[in-house]
């Protein structure tokens, strides 16, 4: 068995070869290839491959190639967002097109992703989803998911929204995906349907990711998934969209102000 001295020394030494000779996606040699070329046994490189991984520098499944991680994107999530979308709605769509998510919370422009795709279907809402928009169950809602990868080899940042079909109805465009990225997001989408959203609720709990979020996101092992629901409400106090996020805790950060009122 390998000493964790032993392991954990060639992990250090990989990591400043990763640093120094390779590129983001690059793919890095085999176990039996490290194994001679530093001398050492392949359980001793398998180890150090594996923390290597947990610290976010390598990703690949055990048997597949391993690569050279393509680190994520940053992302600062404030609930200060929700006000500055609001105010957006009733901006010329110029404007409103340079006013989303990846602007907000990643300081980049939705130009520059690598891939922003929106599928939008028709489905029954979920239990869950039908509850907390009551409706009836099985009652259909416009789903749209929306999938991010902001470089080429990264993990993919995804989100899903759900949408009461007969609400969403009163816009047909909102069914149309050439009309996405959709200037100004949900609210903007909720606007035209005659909605002024009153509030936002974000519910955040958390656990591990499921083996299809670790390898579609590009989560390191023992990485927590941050889960938000983020529920609007409209004037009537109605909950009229739910958006399910999942955030990996590596690369998000929340920033969450509350206003707090004088005692006089």
């Amino acid at each position: 068995m390998a000493k964790a001295s032993k392991y954990l020394e060639l992990a250090d030494r990989l990591a400043d070869a990763i640093r120094k000779q390779y590129e983001p996606g690059d793919r890095f040699p085999t176990v039996m290839e490290l194994a001679k070329a530093y001398g050492v046994a392949p359980n001793t490189v398998s180890r150090a491959v594996q923390v290597l991984k947990e610290r976010g520098l390598l990703s690949g499944k055990p048997g597949g190639t391993t690569r050279v991680r393509v680190q994520p994107m940053q992302q600062v999530r404030t609930n200060t967002r929700y006000q500055i979308e609001k105010d957006m709605v009733l901006r010329p769509e110029d404007e409103r097109r340079g006013t989303g998510v990846a602007e907000l919370e990643h300081r980049v422009p939705v130009s520059s992703m690598y891939e922003n795709l929106v599928d939008i279907d028709v489905v029954p809402a979920p239990a869950d989803v039908a509850e907390v928009l009551e409706l009836e169950p099985g009652e259909l809602v416009l789903r749209r998911v929306n999938t991010r990868r902001h470089r080429r080899g990264a993990g993919v940042g995804r989100s899903v929204s759900y949408m009461s079909h007969d609400l969403a109805s009163r816009n047909p465009e909102l069914f149309d995906p050439d009309r996405e990225p959709w200037p100004g997001g949900a609210l903007h989408q909720l606007h035209t349907v005659g909605i002024e959203v009153e509030r936002i609720e974000d519910w955040v709990t958390a656990s591990m990711p499921t083996d299809a979020e670790m390898e579609e996101q590009d989560i390191p092992p023992g990485v927590p998934v941050l889960r938000i629901r983020k529920v609007s409400y409209a004037t009537s106090g109605s909950a009229v969209e739910l958006t399910e996020i999942p955030l990996p805790a590596d690369r998000v950060e929340l920033r969450y102000t509350t206003p707090m009122r004088p005692w006089s």
